[in-house]
């Protein structure tokens, strides 16, 4: 017994490693609408967000209003037309079920909008209700972490929060040590303003998940990396398969407890779990 107890001491720093590690499994797929070929069509993922009430997805491209926008039923079945457009020149998009609506942030200063939905889970129409520069940057994409009622940005190593209903940013940023996770690890030297290039540099996912709050995606190692909101270390690598095409800005997403990523060449959604 003895012998027993001392091999799983040994082993259990190898065991506690391994927990950290997973490799993720394509679920489902959302066909974005129109062509490479088509005008207006789009070519940076923007964002897939889950309405919990519709039971449906929402997806659209980043860049220009003009540029198409998806809904979907909860096996990925495209069930808007192919004129549905974003109405607003996107960035973040996200469910705050405070509001009970989609909402997100778009270009520059032109602010935080919100969806007006038909009974149906349609977009009726757009409302900017936070004009402005709301973000740390003006490609920042935002997301939302319901717990707190904040909108969060990546903007180097650095989450910025803004109070969702206040629309203003508090006073404290959430740090993030990329692929550390041992604080004796931390170069005190380095200051968080630059995100290495093993990394997509604007967006940031918010799981929810205690202890692996916020998430980088990791385009080196194709890999998701989920950090601890409160020490910022890395505590889960979520790994993607080995052919993936990934990118430095956009194109990643995480709704529904699903991480996607958007393949440019077939124009779709791939959702990872």
């Amino acid at each position: 017994m003895k012998k027993i107890s001392f091999c799983i001491l040994l082993l259990l720093p190898f065991l506690v490693n391994a927990q950290l590690e997973k490799t993720l499994k394509k679920t489902i797929e959302l066909q974005m609408p129109k062509t490479a070929e088509d005008s207006f069509c789009g070519t940076r993922g923007a964002a897939v967000v889950w309405h919990p009430i519709q039971q449906k997805y929402y997806a659209a491209f980043a860049g220009n209003q003009a540029f198409p926008f998806a809904i979907f039923n909860s096996l990925g079945n495209r069930i808007s037309n192919e004129n549905q457009t974003c109405l607003v020149d996107i960035r973040g998009l996200w469910y705050n079920p405070k509001l009970k609506k989609i909402c997100g942030n778009a270009y520059s200063n032109i602010g935080w909008f919100s969806y007006q939905l038909d009974a149906k889970g349609f977009i009726e129409r757009n409302e900017v209700y936070a004009a402005g520069k709301n973000q740390p940057d003006v490609q920042s994409i935002g997301i939302f972490n319901s717990s707190r009622n904040l909108v969060c940005f990546l903007y180097g190593q650095n989450i910025f929060v803004y109070n969702a209903d206040a629309m203003q940013e508090e006073d404290s940023t959430i740090r993030l040590y990329p692929s550390i996770s041992k604080l004796t690890e931390i170069n005190k030297e380095d200051d968080g303003v630059e995100l290495n290039e093993n990394y997509n540099g604007n967006v940031l996912i918010y799981t929810g998940i205690p202890k692996a709050e916020f998430g980088l995606l990791n385009i080196t190692e194709k890999q998701v990396e989920l950090y601890n909101s409160k020490t910022g270390l890395i505590t889960q690598k979520l790994k993607l398969p080995s052919d993936i095409e990934l990118w430095t800005s956009f194109n990643f997403s995480y709704a529904n407890e699903i991480f996607w990523a958007f393949n440019k060449k077939e124009r779709k959604w791939v959702g990872y779990k």
